[in-house]
């Protein structure tokens, strides 16, 4: 038997403390609920769970990202709705004012409604906004510049990259002059009788008019026939159409000779005039299946593949009898950017274009003109043509983040299981660990008290007999001499 080294007593301590680590670890993964508290539990577990608590955390904002850009597209398309219903009113309008028992003065009417509504689309465009940006203004539009040029608008389709055409002829007016200059003195009357139409709109001049009377007459009669009325420094009366190309046309009819040689013409019926259309020539950057529609100086200019260019040529380029060349660079600024993935260029651009009067051409409808509620149809029908696309695309995009955020939904799911797998503790397990090691720990800490009992056994060694009394005595009455005393 030892006395200064207990062994037992150390063998039990060293188990004691081990059982009583365990113990520890036992209840602090029962508090967490996790197996990996830290590094030292599982170095290689530790790294992986943090990489895809990163993932998870981005998928979860991703999906977010994805639900509040779905969120912009509906409120643009709630807006685009209310435009699709006023255009469909005003192509209703038009149909109203292109039959003929219509007089000017309902046709004006219908022109101010139409006047209004033209006004609420371009305030739908300005002031339809999500969390401060707006949408249908073309901020959300790719930014494409060019020169010479005005109202361009692009597909979705469009690569980015630069575009090159030459305008080999300028659009142009119809114009018609009067071979002779009638109106040199405005106060003469102008002596003959009838009936004069432009385009289509009627005017009756009397003998006792004066030229000042009949070019006011004229003026007016013209304009309603999509024609401007101008008297030149000869005082030659001439005739412009309104707009540019072949579409164009003026005609001009007298009821008698006399009237139109007192206007200045040859002829009761001169030759009808029409404008021109302006030509291009592509260039680099369109494929060669590329085609052109042109009507006067507004081209648009299509593809396969859902390829579309718009544009409108600026009035009187380029110089007549030169080519002008026109360089487009389509950008990828302006797009709205969509963070949908956890990670680094995980992105979707969503484009949605400007879509007011200007774009639409609704500034160019004027019922009140000869055959302008027809011709108020067939832009109408263009303008919802671009809406209607237009919605489309948002749908697709709407569709497309529908289909994303469930995709994340599920990744995360997915990956919240898989790190469950890694980092969350066992209940079960750990209870019947810390039941074990408890019990354990309490043994331990009776055996520990017994070993530390051995050593005072040793005394009963070093005891003596009490000489006299009969008892043992202790280790300080072992001298014979005192015990006797």
């Amino acid at each position: 038997m030892k006395v200064n080294y207990n062994m037992s007593a150390v063998v039990t301590n060293k188990q004691l403390l081990s059982t009583e680590s365990k113990l520890t670890g036992a209840m602090e993964r029962l508090s967490s609920g996790l197996k990996i508290n830290h590094a030292k539990d599982d170095a290689a577990g530790m790294a992986i769970s943090n990489k895809m608590q990163l993932q998870i955390d981005g998928l979860d904002q991703a999906s977010r990202n994805a639900s509040d850009g779905n969120s912009v597209l509906q409120t643009a398309d709630g807006s685009l709705n209310e435009v699709t219903s006023i255009l469909q009113r005003m192509r209703e309008l038009s149909v109203q004012a292109a039959t003929d028992t219509n007089s000017l003065d309902e046709r004006t009417a219908i022109q101010e409604e139409m006047n209004s509504l033209r006004e609420e689309v371009d305030r739908v465009s300005q002031n339809t906004e999500f969390n401060t940006k707006p949408l249908l203004d073309g901020t959300l539009d790719v930014r494409v510049y060019a020169k010479n040029v005005s109202r361009i608008s692009t597909s979705v389709n469009v690569e980015p990259g630069d575009y090159t055409l030459d305008v080999t002829q300028q659009a142009e007016k119809g114009t018609m002059t009067a071979g002779n200059a009638m109106f040199a003195d405005m106060t003469a009357t102008i002596g003959a009788a009838g009936a004069i139409n432009i385009n289509g709109s009627a005017v009756e001049i009397s003998a006792t008019d004066t030229y000042e009377q009949v070019y006011e007459k004229i003026r007016d009669a013209a304009e309603i026939g999509n024609t401007s009325a101008e008297i030149d420094a000869d005082g030659a009366l001439s005739l412009t159409t309104l707009k540019y190309g072949s579409s164009q046309q003026i005609e001009i009819t007298f009821t008698n000779a006399a009237l139109a040689a007192a206007v200045g013409f040859d002829s009761e019926t001169p030759a009808v005039v029409k404008g021109t259309d302006a030509e291009i020539d592509l260039k680099t950057g369109f494929a060669d299946s590329a085609t052109t529609d042109i009507d006067g100086n507004r081209v648009v200019i299509t593809d396969k593949s859902g390829f579309e260019m718009a544009f409108l040529i600026d009035e009187g380029y380029p110089a007549a009898g030169t080519t002008g060349t026109v360089d487009f660079e389509v950008t990828e600024m302006g797009a709205m950017t969509l963070q949908i993935g956890a990670n680094r260029y995980q992105t979707m651009d969503v484009r949605i274009p400007k879509l007011d009067s200007d774009t639409l051409y609704l500034d160019t409808i004027d019922v009140t003109k000869v055959k302008g509620g027809d011709n108020a149809i067939i832009e109408l029908d263009k303008a919802l043509d671009k809406v209607t696309s237009a919605r489309a695309a948002i749908g697709a995009y709407q569709n497309r983040l529908d289909y994303a955020v469930g995709s994340l939904d599920e990744t995360s799911e997915n990956m919240t299981a898989a790190l469950s797998r890694i980092q969350d503790a066992d209940m079960a397990e750990e209870m019947s660990n810390y039941t074990q090691q408890n019990v354990l720990q309490q043994a331990a800490i009776s055996v520990l008290s017994q070993a530390n009992d051995m050593p005072q056994q040793t005394l009963q060694l070093l005891g003596r007999k009490c000489y006299g009394c009969g008892k043992e005595a202790g280790i300080y009455k072992t001298d014979q001499s005192e015990q006797q005393k």
